[in-house]
């Protein structure tokens, strides 16, 4: 699920740990991905020209596959050496959220039965879409044969995402949940398995410079996020992205946020949930259930050429043209190596808060200035 109005108050309050770019700009680094989330965004966008899933002519569904073997191809022929990371168990805490997913889950299939319209129909099926152990086991196959290394978390996969990046194991995490800055990972990678053809800008977020321009230490920053709701505990009901920040930076902390909303002072629209396991969450986002970086060793290797066809061409019955072709980029890919970033020459030194804050508040005059200007211009 992510953080709801994380991007949103990162965007207005520190614009500049945001960064667009195109695909080409990560050259040379090599990321660590969460491949669940990969599987969905393909079952869900990869689709044949009716909307329906890709499938064999024995009916298996394939656009998993299809989106795996394409995209990674589309990473590699860019100079990025990724590595996926997979779902294990997800903590106790997380119950709550997954018991919500089912509920919602029955409301759509309810929906489903009584659509009439095609269009419904695809939306509602689109909604049912879910990532089955079946489809992680055919993407681990898959990886294996291709050369790309693969790690199964022992607990969420962003947070073993973020630990290889805090490790130097790889330069960042990729994810679409925001919750991933709350593992700390030195960058967040959002839209890097997006289709090409969506010409969305690969989104980087800085953490440290999220947390210098938005002046709150990792503990608070977490905070803020299970005030705005994450997967381990509701939010507190009234509370909005503005105000959740507000009372982060007059309080310090949810305890004492808490106790602040339930005095006399406290406003009587807001209201905290019933043994709201906050601190629980907050453990979970500090102390993640993780395999140590350090103990992991990532290899890329050459594809297994024949089996790579078999498996994608006699056994899911791609197409062999595409296929030997997508193996040539890949022995091409993985065979040059990552070569060495001009910013590996050089020292990079952060930039202090005063410097951050000065080029946050140039960057909002530049933005009001902008659109004071296209005002100007329609009248």
């Amino acid at each position: 699920m992510g953080i709801k109005g994380l991007t949103a108050i990162i965007s207005e309050n520190a614009p500049l740990a945001i960064r667009k770019s195109e695909i080409k700009a990560f050259f040379g680094r090599k990321v660590a991905i969460d491949a669940s989330m990969s599987l969905y965004q393909f079952l869900i966008a990869v689709r044949q020209q009716d909307g329906g899933q890709l499938t064999n002519e024995a009916g298996e569904t394939t656009s998993h596959l299809m989106g795996m073997f394409y995209r990674t191809l589309r990473m590699i022929d860019n100079g990025i050496k990724p590595c996926y990371v997979f779902d294990g168990k997800p903590p106790t805490l997380k119950s709550h959220e997954l018991s919500k997913r089912t509920s919602r889950r029955e409301e759509t299939e309810k929906k489903l039965a009584e659509a009439v319209d095609q269009a419904e129909k695809m939306k509602q099926e689109r909604r049912l879409v879910k990532v089955s152990k079946e489809h992680n086991d055919e993407a681990k196959k898959l990886l294996e044969l291709m050369g790309i290394p693969y790690v199964n978390a022992p607990g969420e996969a962003e947070s073993q995402c973020a630990e290889l990046a805090k490790k130097g194991k790889v330069y960042a995490a990729a994810s679409e949940d925001m919750d991933t800055l709350c593992y700390r990972t030195p960058y967040l990678l959002r839209h890097l398995t997006f289709s090409e053809a969506k010409k969305e800008p690969i989104q980087e977020i800085n953490t440290e410079q999220v947390l210098q321009g938005l002046d709150l230490t990792l503990e608070q920053f977490i905070d803020l996020g299970i005030m705005l709701g994450c997967d381990y505990c509701d939010n507190i009901r009234g509370v909005g992205p503005v105000t959740a920040l507000k009372l982060i930076k007059e309080h310090g902390s949810l305890e004492k946020i808490v106790e602040f909303i339930e005095s006399d002072e406290g406003n009587k629209k807001w209201k905290v949930p019933e043994n709201w396991p906050y601190k629980e969450a907050r453990e979970l986002f500090l102390k993640p259930d993780v395999i140590d970086g350090d103990e992991i060793t990532l290899k890329w290797q050459p594809p297994k050429e024949q089996e790579l066809i078999d498996y994608l061409c006699g056994e899911k019955l791609f197409n062999e043209e595409r296929v030997k072709s997508g193996i040539k980029r890949l022995q091409k890919g993985l065979k040059s190596g990552v070569q060495g970033r001009l910013d590996g020459f050089f020292k990079v030194v952060p930039k202090t808060k005063e410097q951050l804050a000065a080029a946050a508040a140039k960057a909002k005059a530049a933005k009001k200035s902008k659109g004071k200007g296209k005002i100007a211009k329609r009248r």
